[in-house]
């Protein structure tokens, strides 16, 4: 009896800490369990903080809206007013901050949340597009534009982002091993020339722009040759046909002309030219416009040629480029501002050049392209395809403008209303480009990385079963 009174009491003693009792083992179930909570607490923490955003892409950000300001500044000299030299900066700037509470916002949401809302997104900018095709505001010859309670948007700068998310998860919900799947291939073309010939009308350049850019998505996701050529052929037809229908089919009709007589007389009370409700674009007049673009552009200007409203803007942006030089004129010292139309907005790199020279000119271009590289450099190390077409289509669509802009002004593209990312004035623009780079920070916060099996887990949770394909470009 002593012997089991002494073990018991050594037992007791080492069950007991500092005379405490300590706690009975867990049970094996109890033990399966806290560890599934553990994983589903890990995982939960790694969905929700996962990389911080890429800094290179919010220095290229930063330093465009740093250049814009100055620019726009120096290039408003044709806005300015005796009363508030400062008005158009002040308005402009508005907008910068807008934008960058939209890239603060987009890049604390999870890009995952596209996916859900792409086709809604784009019913509803394709609605917004076709309202402003039909009793739109007219703005430099066509209808671009709503008005609402004061504000003008342009719809066509919103379908751009609007397509490029759709398009992204077609994509990436049909990509395959061996490129994209017949599927993922006629959805997106089907969608690209839907919003084309509804975009045609507010500017071929839109059009073109959105069928480059999705061209471009469609190569990145490896499409096959022949399935590639089969799209080619479908935009050139789709094209073919718009022209048909545009240049060579009289569309003007005693309803048009009415409308014409209706617009004139309301900017005629309202002292707003150049801003009319309905305007002539349904007719003759706006192919004649492109048209004549389109020869001089081919015939070319001439320092020599007489001035006229036909080549005003491209003559004084050739002065305006000429005149910066290698270094440039300094920051506010342009000379073309006042005389240049739209120097603010359609031609604001020329003043940009004019400023700063070549080399801030070609300062701008370099920026644009490290944002597209980077966008690439992330592309590559996301372990699923969605994200990695997203970003990408993204700078992509950010860059192409920016190059059509740099192209239009520097003569090697024929004339068109195109704004310069984050740089030229104008709010629809601003917006819509500062939304696209807070998608390409979400993507660069919570997108898995290939190699990292404890983010790929959680980012597979957190898709749809149809949206897990893999990224077979990723290392």
């Amino acid at each position: 009896m002593s012997e089991n009174s002494d073990l018991y009491e050594k037992i007791t003693i080492r069950e007991t800490v500092d005379g405490q009792p300590t706690t009975p083992p867990p049970s094996a179930e109890a033990m399966v369990e806290a560890a599934n909570d553990k994983k589903k607490k890990a995982a939960k923490t790694t969905a929700k903080k996962k990389n911080s955003p890429d800094p290179y892409i919010w220095g290229i950000y930063i330093m465009l809206l740093v250049i814009s300001v100055v620019e726009i500044f120096s290039a408003s000299s044709s806005e300015v007013s005796g009363t508030n030299v400062y008005g158009p900066l002040l308005r402009h700037g508005m907008f910068l901050v807008g934008g960058l509470a939209i890239v603060l916002w987009m890049q604390r949401t999870p890009y995952m949340i596209i996916n859900k809302f792409a086709w809604a997104f784009a019913g509803i900018s394709l609605i917004l597009l076709v309202i402003s095709s039909m009793m739109g505001v007219e703005i430099n010859g066509a209808s671009r534009a709503i008005r609402i309670a004061g504000l003008t948007i342009q719809p066509a700068e919103i379908v751009k982002l609007s397509v490029v998310c759709l398009l992204a998860s077609i994509l990436g919900k049909t990509q395959t091993p061996g490129g994209v799947s017949n599927t993922g291939v006629i959805t997106s073309a089907i969608v690209v020339v839907v919003f084309g010939a509804c975009l045609w009308k507010n500017g071929l350049t839109n059009t073109i722009l959105l069928m480059s850019v999705s061209i471009c998505m469609m190569l990145i996701g490896g499409i096959q040759w022949k399935k590639f050529m089969y799209v080619m052929a479908t935009y050139a037809v789709g094209i073919g046909a718009l022209v048909m229908v545009k240049y060579v089919t009289p569309s003007t009709s005693e309803f048009d002309e009415v409308a014409q007589e209706q617009a004139l007389y309301a900017s005629a009370r309202t002292g707003t030219e150049g801003v009319t409700i309905g305007g002539n674009n349904d007719g003759r007049g706006r192919a004649d416009t492109h048209i004549g673009r389109i020869k001089r552009f081919f015939r070319g200007v001439s320092p020599d040629d007489p001035i006229d409203d036909m080549n005003r803007q491209v003559i004084f942006s050739k002065f305006a480029q000429a005149n910066g030089g290698m270094f440039g004129q300094g920051p506010g010292n342009s000379r073309e501002s006042a005389r240049l139309p739209l120097a603010f907005s359609d031609y604001i790199y020329s003043i940009i050049v004019e400023d700063t020279g070549f080399v801030g000119g070609a300062l701008i271009l370099l920026l644009f392209l490290l944002l597209v590289a980077r966008a690439g450099r992330i592309a590559y190390k996301c372990s699923r395809a969605f994200p990695a077409f997203l970003i990408l289509g993204c700078a992509v669509m950010i860059v192409f403008q920016a190059l059509v802009h740099m192209a239009i002004v520097t003569g090697l593209f024929p004339v068109s209303g195109q704004p310069l990312p984050f740089i030229s004035k104008g709010g629809t623009s601003v917006l819509v480009m500062s939304a696209a780079i807070g998608i390409m920070l979400s993507v660069s916060r919570y997108a898995a990385h290939s190699g990292d099996k404890k983010q790929i887990r959680a980012e597979i949770k957190e898709l749809p079963e149809d949206m897990q394909a893999a990224n077979y470009s990723a290392s």
